[in-house]
């Protein structure tokens, strides 16, 4: 794998159950496997709140910016990084990864399954949003390494031993993160399960 590059990883309104209803009024997931793709393509860098309810609104369901701050308070999505607007004096912007979309659409799909936003929070994806963190982190770590040995490439010659130590940190990185996920979903299988068997 190179140093500067990692693969994409996919990660995967109300506050209680709701009485029935059309299904876009009761949160129901309106995002095809396509469509999250393709707009985690489009938007790499991220996307603002606003762009987030925008991208909801196009297809004919409602997301609040009021709803959107509660999902993050409660740890269901991760938080924004601030990002420095081009040009001058334009200040930043907080984005948040483009996985977001893919997240909330997964939070929607448990809550028409019944599922409460304390259920979904405490048996779901308790440390969804914390994994999702530690990914953006790791790769802001990745980048700073894969400039400094550009940097130190450009005026020496290449040294293989810290070539070789940031792949294995990739390596490990990526075991890591592949590791949390498992035990995620494991747990989570076990919440689906228990919740079957009452």
């Amino acid at each position: 794998m190179s140093p500067s590059v990692r693969s994409s990883r996919s990660r995967p309104a109300a506050f209680s159950r709701r009485a029935a209803g059309p299904a876009r009024e009761r949160g129901a997931a309106v995002w095809s496997a396509a469509d999250l793709a393709t707009l985690e393509r489009e938007h790499a860098e991220g996307m603002s709140v606003q762009q987030i309810v925008e991208a909801f609104a196009s297809k004919g369901s409602k997301l609040t910016e009021a709803t959107f701050r509660k999902y993050v308070q409660m740890g269901l999505l991760p938080r924004s990084v601030r990002v420095g607007r081009k040009g001058q004096r334009r200040g930043s912007q907080g984005l948040y990864p483009p996985t977001t979309v893919r997240q909330i659409d997964h939070v929607r799909r448990l809550m028409t399954q019944g599922f409460t936003m304390e259920e979904i929070q405490k048996e779901f994806l308790f440390v969804r949003g914390d994994i999702a963190a530690l990914e953006r982190q790791l790769d802001r770590v990745y980048e700073a390494l894969a400039g400094a040995v550009g940097d130190h490439d450009a005026g020496a010659e290449a040294d293989p031993v810290v070539d070789a130590a940031v792949v294995e940190v990739h390596q490990l990185g990526d075991e890591l993160l592949a590791k949390l996920e498992a035990v995620e979903k494991r747990l989570t299988m076990r919440a689906r399960m228990a919740r079957a068997a009452v």
